[in-house]
């Protein structure tokens, strides 16, 4: 039986002696968690809310190089980015997978004058990318992937082969250019995996939600939001990953000092970034397989590409001044809606067919940048000397956070003056370790073992990697879907597992985070209320808190995710009427 919460307060109690204090539990923060708790520290995070629960539960779910950073000179993050994507395709293949990625191309030299004097420092909006330029830019892609070459290279094919493939897309395309990135199926998921997996390897840490760290005195205390109950503890080095909320949090920790212009200036410049997940069958099958990957009319790069059964579309880039939760507005569903129908003008798409959207504020470094595309998504550490030094993860995405991890982790090492044990380039996350070829041989695998459904093994195969085996062993009763789940996408058992392995403590924890049922428009008042009974038999609800979290999270669904509570109604009646 792992440790509860309980439990975890209890040792900080007991000893609140920690060599790291890391703050913010989105995926910068558990990487460099997971490798320093690895390096023999002890680590304590805190994250406010639920792990992955920000920035990091909003990401555009691509893996990837980073083709167009080359526009803006940018080599060294694509190399890094090249090198970091094949090493999740390695190490988490359960659920980092290969994306054939397509661009429509309708010029031949454009864009090429436009790359080249990017690199004497002009800011401007990019020109229309034309075939030469991408074909340059993918050759130096090829080229850095060439010693361990994990996906196949790049190939360009003339408009006749282009509408032989994709005869949906538009008419006045010269050339398309089809090349090799990954996306993640579940990204909140790899963040909690990465958790489970340190409190494995490094029992000595603890990784706490719905905890805050706030200064007193001399020190600082640890506050459970649940409970409101605080301890004391003593940190060597504060490692502040919080991303968009950085300033506000290092100033929390640090106030500037009278005087000290350099340390009240921001180091994030935040941007906003929407996406829409359709319910369009047409649309669907148009992409066959691949991501499209796209300029709109402004210069922005979209993308388009199938996800779990429905199609993922996006994004903005907005640039925001005031830190907050975000959502998707109507302008920027009709912005993306628009983008869509300009690659594909045969298509209806309507926003009747958006069955969930989220946004999110990418944390870059603070730039002057006019046109929001050339801001850096690189990363670099700033370190805030005292008396507890302060080590600040500025940047970075979701590709590259264990590169990011291990550079701060690093910088960590070295102000403790303690030397580096291991590496985590090669080391298997969650259900990535000893996973077989293909899901498809686990799910066979899983089916024969425990005795379940074709349907049921391959859920549980996408969902859990080989993780599902421990899953099945703890809960061999309980792996039948719940009553009003016709589509098979989670059971009592795993609810349970949510609880007790997974640190899930809300009914938003298991419905936005855990499971895909929400952004994937299969999530029905039913099964929030099945869930919500099952989770308050674990965690001893009362009936009123169990009304609580039900309304809390139909609230949250309406008012950030675009799902109304007559959506929730629509879907909770029989297939038939709903079809009708």
């Amino acid at each position: 039986m792992p440790m509860t919460r309980q439990d975890d307060f209890d040792r900080i109690r007991q000893n609140g002696d920690f060599d790291v204090l890391v703050i913010g539990g989105g995926i910068n923060g558990l990487g460099v968690y997971r490798d320093l708790s690895l390096q023999g520290l002890r680590v304590l995070l805190v994250e406010k809310h639920d792990f992955c629960s920000g920035c990091s539960a909003a990401p555009s779910r691509m893996i990837h190089g980073g083709l167009r950073y080359l526009e803006n000179g940018e080599f060294d993050l694509v190399r890094e980015s090249l090198a970091e994507r094949d090493a999740l395709l390695r190490n988490a293949p359960h659920l980092v997978q290969p994306l054939p990625t397509t661009i429509p191309l309708t010029t031949h030299l454009s864009g090429l004058f436009n790359a080249a004097i990017s690199f004497f420092g002009w800011a401007g909006r990019p020109a229309q990318r034309g075939a030469l330029p991408v074909k340059v830019g993918l050759s130096l892609y090829d080229f850095v992937t060439r010693k361990r070459r994990q996906l196949p290279p790049h190939r360009f094919r003339t408009a006749r082969a282009t509408h032989r493939k994709w005869p949906d897309l538009m008419q006045d395309l010269r050339y398309s250019a089809t090349y090799y990135d990954a996306w993640i199926s579940m990204p909140e998921r790899l963040g909690i995996e990465l958790i489970r997996d340190t409190s494995h390897a490094a029992p000595h840490s603890i990784a706490l939600n719905y905890a805050e760290a706030r200064p007193i005195g001399d020190g600082f205390e640890i506050c459970d939001r649940e409970s409101g109950l605080s301890h004391a503890i003593r940190p060597k080095l504060i490692i502040n990953a919080s991303g968009a909320w950085l300033d506000e949090v290092r100033h929390s920790l640090a106030p500037p000092k009278p005087g000290h212009i350099g340390d009240r200036r921001p180091l994030v410049s935040g941007t906003k970034g929407s996406h829409l997940i359709l319910e369009a069958p047409e649309l669907f099958r148009a992409l066959d397989g691949h991501m499209i990957f796209f300029e709109n009319a402004d210069g922005r790069v979209c993308i388009v590409f199938p996800y779990l059964g429905k199609v993922l579309a996006g994004s903005t880039d907005i640039r925001v001044d005031t830190v907050g939760r975000t959502r998707c507005e109507d302008s920027e569903r009709d912005y993306i809606l628009a983008s869509l129908r300009r690659v594909f003008p045969d298509l209806a798409l309507t926003p009747d067919q958006v069955v969930f959207s989220y946004s999110g504020i990418r944390p870059l470094p603070r730039s002057d940048q006019e046109f929001t595309g050339r801001i850096s998504r690189g990363h670099f550490t700033h370190r805030i000397d005292g008396d507890i030094p302060q080590i600040c993860m500025v940047g970075g995405k979701w590709t590259t956070f264990r590169a990011f991890a291990e550079q701060t982790a690093d910088e960590a090492l070295e102000v403790l003056g303690t030397a580096r044990k291991c590496s985590t380039q090669d080391l298997p996350i969650g259900g990535g370790r000893d996973f077989p070829h293909d899901h498809a041989t686990l799910a066979a695998t899983l089916a024969q073992t425990f005795g379940l459904g074709e349907e049921r093994a391959h859920h549980l195969a996408q969902t859990y990697g080989t993780s599902a085996h421990e899953l099945l062993r703890q809960c061999p009763l309980q792996s039948a879907p719940l009553p009003q789940d016709a589509d098979q996408a989670v059971s009592s058992g795993e609810i349970d597992w949510f609880v007790t392995h997974e640190y899930a403590r809300h009914l938003s924890d298991v419905v936005l985070r855990r499971t895909s049922l929400a952004i994937t428009g299969r999530i029905s008042l039913p099964m929030i209320q099945d869930i919500a009974m099952q989770m308050a038999k674990t965690l001893g609800w009362s009936g009123d808190t169990t009304q609580t979290e039900i309304e809390t999270l139909i609230t949250e669904l309406h008012q950030y995710h675009g799902v109304s509570a007559e959506m929730l109604a629509q879907r909770s009646r029989p297939r038939s009427t709903q079809c009708a």
